[in-house]
């Protein structure tokens, strides 16, 4: 690694809880939430949104950890925490989901390999799901 390079993941980005926050966040670590996005979260990493942390918008990324409010579409690849104080009001795409007795959502699950992305309704299948699909045609 050169001088001033990160490797994927190193960063952590923290959004304090007195601060807000109005446009899209695009981040290339890891990124906590205490305060209020408004604007679509993007984050090759993991996505934690603290109890106090609120979001009016979509959030894509690898991993995430719920514990607050999200107004808006969820896209995990991996794994969706959503903690006892979690409140979702939109829809989850995720591979793998945990639900601690208390997090409320309001909206569709999808679950599987097989997850939407956020732009313009697009479905994004894995590879093993093409290669299915290529098969039967």
């Amino acid at each position: 690694m050169n001088e001033g390079e990160e490797s994927l993941g190193s960063s952590i980005n923290l959004i304090g809880s007195k601060t807000e926050i109005c446009g899209d966040l695009t981040c290339k670590g890891d990124v906590r939430i205490d305060g209020f996005v408004k604007g679509s979260i993007h984050s090759v990493s993991k996505v934690v949104l603290g109890s106090t942390g609120r979001v009016e918008g979509s959030i894509s990324c690898v991993n995430a950890d719920i514990s607050g409010t999200l107004s808006g579409n969820i896209n995990i690849s991996e794994l969706l925490f959503l903690k006892s104080t979690a409140k979702i009001d939109g829809d989850i795409y995720t591979a793998k989901m945990v639900v601690e007795s208390g997090a409320v959502f309001t909206g569709k699950c999808h679950m599987g390999s097989m997850h939407k992305t956020d732009k313009k309704n697009e479905h994004t299948i894995s590879a093993e799901r093409k290669e299915a699909e290529r098969i039967s045609a």
